[in-house]
């Protein structure tokens, strides 16, 4: 249940984000997706399903580059 709730509002909080015609605001949506990866990847693993799961280290992996790009690369700060 807890899961649920952060799977969608971090969810809705990064794709609002993601859209956002400001690049400060915008740099937030990979923080907020990269966050609920876990509740999406427990969520997966206990219902078995593994194509979400497989789903999940591609949005992961996404969501990681956008950290990099927003947030670790000098230029970004």
């Amino acid at each position: 249940m807890i899961g649920q709730i952060v799977i969608g509002l971090f969810g809705v909080a990064a794709v609002f984000l993601s859209q956002d015609p400001r690049e400060q605001r915008r740099r937030w949506a990979c923080v907020f997706g990269l966050a609920a990866q876990p509740f999406w990847l427990v969520m997966a693993w206990r219902a078995h399903e593994y194509g979400v799961l497989a789903l999940c280290l591609v949005y992961g992996w996404a969501w990681a580059r956008g950290v990099r790009s927003y947030w670790m690369k000098a230029d970004a700060r």
